[in-house]
């Protein structure tokens, strides 16, 4: 009997050392699996060359996930080095396409895979160490520090599976055939699909902190509605049912496609599903490794704007009222036919957790009461946009995963395919990707009048978000100026007398909400913002692309006031063209933020991790006669920075040392100061009679 791949462990009960050599278990499964399927590639040329434009090429996921872990570890605490610093800043950040016509032309020094994988087994080790040695007690929970260690191993899942669509979509000369990853082989005439009725139901959405399984955070909160009745195809649609649409000329007819899904097809020149191979014998079906003739009783695999169109074809033909169905109603299916997650000890009865197939498998193969394949087979696109649930919050340690993606622009998935593990196997996950994205999905229909809700609000609601978009975009507050205005305006003046005249590039490090940046941009060609966080930064993005943002603010108790604010007010409408936001760690950037003639770190260095390594390489970023303008409260704290790394705010030798004195010692090797330190005030708004005034001093530095 095939052995099954792990589940997501149980993270309760009362033998931690048992926990232990289970957790051990999971990520060296997990490790491992991941390396098997880079076996799939057939040579070293096949990590470097793109699959496709949009995404990077293969050697960054071999390395990404195994930086992902010491990064994240150090973030947590849970160890104190890195092992090498430039793979774990190349590998850091991968690509969400943000539109379908956004190409990264970023050039990378990729390493060469021997070197990758002799970093990922320093990383196994490293990883194996933390699992094995630091103590821990149960439940794990997501404020505990070993919740990363899950976090680690799902983040690798994820990107088993999304590395396995780029492989499938990488040319048949650059993969070969495994004796792990075989497919199905088992194919027919695709069955006819039918209507089955749904009743009405009330679901019930969200996922306590205390449960004591791995999530990530779109996961937790509540939600719940009332699901009126409809119906749903009974078999995710089929090759050989979406071939109708092909055949009666969908990819041709403008009329079945919105302005996104035009846009696309138009631009990726689309006349058939990606994975569809046109051939002198007849259609073939693309796999992992190979090409089979076409199995027309397969799901077909789509991205949600052709699964929509292929929807508006189907309520013309049959005057029905056809389309996508909403998470709501992908979860009244599940409840309907009395489905629970993938068992620890039996293979799954789904298509799922690659626990029968490296591959599809017939839509009638895998029956849930009256539908098929309700989990498993492939991911069903859903008509609702990502939101959060009420209560949601980020995770600390990785802010990220979700908030980026709360534009309206990310579509659910729900089910799971053949290759989706651990956490993505679970019915509560909630993955979304960009609706011109491919993944192992494809989709079933649902027939109903009732409308698609639009649950995402148009208000940024997190706390920390609006606070510092008030901050950066609000009103002067008790007469004292707006301080990331000022401090931009300032170090244009100081450019100005002491800078290098050169005005090609700026970069706003520490940038935030990008008040700043768009400031800077007033005078420079190119301005780079940089944030450790990705949440402030999308307020940046927000405003660059669309000109306005909107969001709320307390005023007492809880009473919130409603705000919106425009470029076009502040007279920043001209400069967003000019600015570029990146999400960054100040302490070990990449290579390419480097030529800059300004480079602005606004109340920063007292926020870093390791200020001194920042303080080290920042004259690298620079050109020659470049300016650095510092400024900061100096308020250091062991929450953020650890006493050691701290620049000043100490006695040393019985004396009192400044970071003032810290600066000057660090920076002096290869600047001159020149500007006596300034003192910039700032008010931080929390409620409508609550504020934080604050002095920060600004100095100024020449690159020798």
């Amino acid at each position: 009997m095939k052995s099954l791949f792990p589940r997501t462990p149980f993270l309760a009960g009362s033998d931690v050392e048992a926990k232990r050599t289970e957790l051990l278990h999971y990520f060296h499964a997990t490790f491992d699996r991941y390396e098997s399927l880079f076996e799939v590639l057939s040579c070293d040329e096949a990590y470097y060359k793109k699959p496709i434009t949009l995404r990077h090429p293969l050697i960054f996921y071999f390395g990404h996930t195994a930086t992902f872990f010491i990064n994240k570890f150090l973030l947590a605490g849970l160890i104190d080095k890195r092992i090498d610093p430039r793979l774990e800043s190349m590998f850091a950040i991968g690509v969400d396409e943000m539109s379908w016509d956004d190409l990264d032309d970023a050039r990378y020094e990729w390493p060469t895979v021997a070197e990758v994988r002799a970093y990922r087994n320093k990383a196994r080790e490293v990883i194996d160490g933390v699992i094995r040695y630091t103590p821990f007690s149960l439940p794990i929970g997501w404020d505990d520090t070993f919740w990363v260690v899950l976090m680690g191993i799902e983040h690798d899942r994820i990107h088993l599976e999304t590395s396995s669509v780029l492989m499938r979509q990488h040319d048949l000369k650059y993969v070969t055939p495994h004796p792990d990853w075989q497919p199905c082989r088992d194919s027919g005439t695709a069955p006819r699909n039918t209507l089955v009725n749904i009743p009405s139901g009330r679901v019930v959405l969200g996922r306590a902190l205390t449960d004591p399984i791995y999530g990530w955070d779109n996961e937790y909160g509540h939600h719940q509605a009332d699901v009126p009745t409809f119906q749903a195809s009974r078999y995710l649609v089929s090759n050989g049912e979406f071939l109708e649409f092909v055949t009666a000329g969908g990819y041709t007819d403008d009329s079945l496609w919105d302005e996104e899904g035009l846009g696309w097809r138009r631009y990726a020149r689309a006349e058939f599903p990606t994975f569809w191979v046109p051939s002198a014998d007849g259609w073939k079906l693309r796999l992992l490794a190979e090409e089979v003739p076409m199995p027309w009783d397969w799901p077909v695999e789509t991205n949600c704007l052709e699964a929509r169109a292929f929807c508006r074809w189907k309520a013309r033909e049959t005057g029905q009222s056809v389309r996508l169905p909403t998470e709501d109603e992908w979860h009244r299916m599940y409840d309907h036919v009395h489905l629970s997650d993938v068992p620890h000890d039996a293979p799954a009865a789904a298509n799922l957790h690659l626990d029968h197939w490296a591959s599809s498998c017939p839509v009638n193969r895998f029956i849930h009461g009256d539908l098929a394949d309700v989990v498993g087979n492939v991911w069903q696109w859903c008509e609702t946009p990502t939101y959060p649930f009420d209560g949601f919050d980020v995770h600390p340690i990785y802010d990220d995963f979700t908030s980026p993606t709360f534009d309206e622009r990310h579509n659910i998935i729900k089910g799971g395919s053949w290759i989706a593990t651990g956490n993505e196997s679970r019915h509560a996950s909630r993955y979304a990707f960009r609706r011109h994205f491919f993944q192992h999905a494809g989709f079933r229909y649902v027939v109903t009048d009732t409308p698609v809700p639009n649950p995402v609000s148009a208000y940024e609601t997190d706390a920390m978000v609006s606070q510092y978009a008030e901050f950066h975009y609000g009103e002067t507050t008790l007469g004292v100026p707006n301080f990331p205005q000022a401090m931009a305006q300032l170090a244009i003046d100081f450019h100005r007398r002491h800078g290098n005249g050169g005005k090609a590039r700026a970069l706003d490090l520490g940038c935030a909400t990008g008040r700043a940046s768009f400031e800077l941009a007033k005078t420079f060609d190119k301005v780079i913002g940089i944030d450790f966080s990705a949440r402030f930064i999308q307020v940046g993005i927000r405003l660059a692309e669309t000109g306005a943002i909107r969001y709320t603010m307390p005023e007492e108790g809880e009473l919130v006031g409603y705000h919106e604010r425009r470029l076009d007010s502040l007279g920043l409408l001209e400069t967003a063209q000019r600015v570029e936001f990146w999400q960054g760690d100040a302490c070990n950037l990449k290579d390419i933020f480097s030529g800059f003639d300004l480079i602005l770190a606004a109340n920063l260095i007292d926020r870093l991790y390791a200020p001194r390594r920042f303080l080290d390489t920042v004259a690298d970023r620079l050109n020659s006669g470049g300016l650095l303008v510092l400024a900061s409260p100096y308020t250091w704290l062991e929450e953020y920075t650890k006493r050691s790394e701290w620049i000043g705010g100490f006695k040393k030798d019985g004396e009192s040392r400044t970071t003032l004195d810290g600066l000057k010692e660090i920076l002096g090797r290869k600047f001159v100061m020149v500007e006596a330190p300034l003192s910039v005030p700032f008010v931080i708004r929390e409620t409508r009679r609550k504020h934080q005034h604050t002095l920060s001093e600004v100095t100024v530095w020449k690159r020798k």
